[in-house]
């Protein structure tokens, strides 16, 4: 029955049963951002820095998300408690230090930290980022999917849901290679077609894909009826089959895409039948340019930052695909004591 993965699915999206979630695990972008202000290193940036953006985030958004999306090491720490109650919590396992080989990368776990912890600290649901390619050497392509078999297992044991994120990235041999949290100049939507086809088997235990454009997001055509739009949308769509024949609801993530690019993203992902978003720089990348005025952040949050999740919340209610628990095993009990002797 699984009424543990359920429950935390309820949590985390709206009445209605539409995902709008925001991310803030991002840990390089915002590194990145930190350095580039303060004119030092990324290496050396503080950890004072990286707690006061997440607390800003959780402090403006918090409210309009169904979900956020915590990392343990700087977003716990720092806004936790500021997370509001209505909001459900999803918290992410991998590590952001993968390691790059000639043949793909190979993800792993933070230090200390397991799908057990996310579980008890009360998290909702378990993110994990998994960088996958088809064309990878064999053994990368192993390790990956070992890597996400575990996790799933775990999570079964612990009853909690499995969100994967999936990611296509540039080999290091290729010119274009880059470790930025940016959209592969290499994606082709073969690649991350295939990527959500392989995970989608039930051995791996997935409950909600967080999924990429099979197109690059900042390019996709204009919805006008064009040709180019009957493409783009065939390979949203030919995505969509993916998940709605293994009965898994998705949702996309931004990317790094603007916000106007982003909600072009989600009306050619709700075409095809998404439950709804988990997006991170799309919702709060422009606002975070002021710093380290984080008054002016602060400000611009609460104004841009809300807009657009508005924006992309009355598409979500507008356009979306809604996702429901199914509890119909309760029909069929008859007798005291059926749920305690059925439940696993």
């Amino acid at each position: 029955m699984r009424l543990g993965k359920k429950w935390g699915l309820r949590r985390m999206a709206t009445p209605e049963g539409h995902f709008t979630m925001v991310a803030l695990d991002q840990r390089p972008p915002i590194t990145a951002l930190i350095a580039a202000k303060r004119g030092i290193a990324p290496a050396d940036v503080g950890f004072a820095d990286m707690v006061a953006i997440k607390r800003l985030l959780v402090d403006a958004l918090g409210a309009h998300a169904s979900a956020m999306l915590f990392d343990p090491n700087y977003a716990f720490p720092a806004a936790l408690q500021k997370l509001p109650p209505h909001t459900g919590l999803v918290v992410t396992l991998e590590d952001h230090r993968f390691r790059d080989t000639p043949g793909g990368r190979l993800s792993h776990s933070i230090v200390d930290w397991s799908v057990e912890k996310i579980k008890r600290a009360g998290g909702d649901g378990v993110k994990v980022l998994a960088w996958y390619r088809p064309d990878a050497e064999p053994d990368v392509l192993a390790h990956q999917r070992r890597y996400v078999q575990e996790i799933g297992q775990e999570c079964r044991r612990w009853d909690i849901p499995l969100v994967l994120e999936l990611l296509v990235y540039p080999f290091p041999k290729s010119a274009r290679h880059t470790v930025d949290y940016v959209e592969s100049p290499e994606k082709m939507p073969e690649l991350v077609l295939e990527s959500v086809r392989e995970f989608a088997q039930p051995k791996y235990g997935v409950d909600l894909f967080k999924l990429e454009s099979p197109l690059p997001g900042a390019a996709l055509p204009a919805r006008d009826g064009s040709p180019q739009q009957t493409t783009a949308q065939n390979g949203f769509d030919r995505m969509g089959s993916i998940c709605q024949d293994a009965g898994i609801p998705w949702v996309m993530l931004s990317a790094g895409v603007t916000s106007p690019q982003f909600v072009r993203v989600m009306e050619y992902a709700y075409a095809a039948g998404a439950h709804g978003f988990l997006a991170g720089r799309a919702v709060w990348w422009e606002p975070l340019q002021h710093f380290p005025d984080l008054g002016r952040c602060a400000e611009q949050l609460r104004q841009q930052g809300k807009a657009t999740l508005v924006e992309l919340a009355q598409l979500t209610l507008r356009a979306g695909n809604a996702w429901h628990a199914d509890y119909s095993a309760f029909d069929t009990m008859q007798a005291e004591g059926e749920l305690c002797a059925a439940y696993a």
